[in-house]
This record gives structure tokens, sequence and C-alpha cells, in this order.
């Protein structure tokens, strides 16, 4: 089995920050990318960020210059720096990891999600 576990959402005012972290845990042989996604109400699931093992970030262009993702592979974790944040970044944020497990099987996996509020 494998787990996502999510933590770091909240409320915060705009231009504040928040880090988001995900850690993977169970019978993880390699993760192959890992990163973020977000849902806003009303509008369909939307990459932020995500990180390939050994790869360049890409991020979504409505956070280029903002957030910062970063993965600490020791740890099957990935983080999402979000800084200068906007009430439009509101929305639940999923962190998504496509990894292989130790029986040879690959396929994405996915955090219970984490909700972000940007909000005066």
């Amino acid at each position: 089995q494998v787990q996502l576990v999510e933590s770091g959402g909240g409320l915060v005012q705009p231009g504040g920050s928040l880090r988001l972290s995900c850690a993977a845990s169970g019978i993880i042989l390699t993760i192959n990318d890992m990163g973020w996604y977000r849902q806003a109400p009303g509008k369909q699931l939307e990459l932020v960020a995500s990180m390939p093992n050994g790869g360049s970030a890409r991020y979504a262009d409505s956070v280029k210059g903002r957030f910062t993702i970063s993965r600490d592979n020791a740890k099957h974790t990935v983080y999402l720096q979000m800084n200068s944040l906007k009430p439009e970044d509101t929305a639940v944020y999923y962190c998504n990891a496509d990894l292989t497990t130790w029986y040879a099987t690959r396929r994405d996996y996915w955090g219970q999600g984490t909700q972000v509020t940007v909000s005066s």
C-alpha cells in the first residue's frame, strides 16, 4: 500500500505565504514524478507544479515566480512554498505522485487534499 499525507493548508491574507508538505510512504521503489494540483469551487482540477525525478520543475503560468516546488527524495516528500498569495489561489490542493512500487507496478497516487483559503 501507498499513502500520501498532506499538511500545511489554512487561511492566509492576500500577500501572505504558506508551505504545503506531502509525504509518501509504503511500498515505494521509485517516485517518478511528484507534485501538486488544485481545484477551486466550480473549476476543473489543474496542475500547480510538479517535479520529475532528476528533472526540472514545471509550473502553471498563474503561479510562476510566486510558488516554488522542492523534493526531498530521501524522505519521499514534496513541498510547495507559496508566496504572494492571491484570493484566486483559494482551492483544495492535492498532492500527486507517479510512482513505482516494489512489485514493479506504476500508477498515480493522490493525497486527501488540503484547503488553502486566501482572504482578508
